[in-house]
């Protein structure tokens, strides 16, 4: 005697078609929220941006030329005898620190680009441990930029925060809170266990 076919069950594993490559657009997506695609987005946005400081410094070498000149000549702080010994008038000097600035820049900016790279190629391989070292070293080179030098020489030794004309306190201050900030999405214990799970 014929056995009656029996229907499957909703719970006996049948998919319907196109239900596996759904889900598998689905995980795609869910995806780009993990953690190392926001250390990804946001190494590439400090490498990005510090191209182009770096590059717009140096095709327009004589705006932030005159930046740095009266930062540290002083001419348009208060004045205060007791501070204008700090003063750096010679203009050779001058000229060398903001070449210096604009090297650190071109570095930090080819570090960071770099690291960003290796954030790329660690979404399908396993590159989450340079990437995460070579983010660390251009971000703390742009820590170092913006805070000791912009911040704490320019700001507090060159009387830098007296000026109203030549004045860059509030912009080094947003690249340190942007630089910290990815700093500590990148080294998140979340992305270090995204990067094992790849392995």
């Amino acid at each position: 005697m014929a056995q009656a076919h029996q229907p499957t069950s909703p719970d006996s594993g049948a998919r319907s078609p196109g239900t596996g490559a759904a889900s598998t657009r689905r995980n795609r997506l869910l995806r780009l929220g993990a953690p190392p695609v926001a250390a990804t987005a946001l190494t590439a946005t400090v490498a990005l941006y510090m191209t182009l400081v770096a590059f717009g410094n140096i095709t327009d070498f004589g705006t932030n030329q005159q930046f740095v000149q009266h930062v540290l000549s002083m001419d348009t702080t208060f004045k205060d005898p007791d501070l204008m010994w700090r003063a750096v008038e010679s203009r050779a000097l001058q000229n060398a620190a903001y070449v210096t600035v604009i090297v650190w820049e071109t570095l930090a900016a080819l570090v960071l680009l770099t690291a960003t790279w290796f954030w790329i190629t660690g979404l399908r391989r396993d590159a989450y441990d340079r990437a995460r070292a070579a983010s660390t070293v251009g971000l703390v080179m742009v820590l170092l930029l913006f805070g000791a030098g912009f911040l704490a020489i320019g700001g507090e030794w060159f009387a830098m925060w007296q000026s109203s004309d030549w004045n860059g306190l509030d912009a080094a201050a947003r690249n340190v809170a942007l630089a910290a900030f990815t700093l500590l999405v990148v080294h998140l214990p979340a992305v270090r266990r995204a990067g094992a799970e790849q392995t």
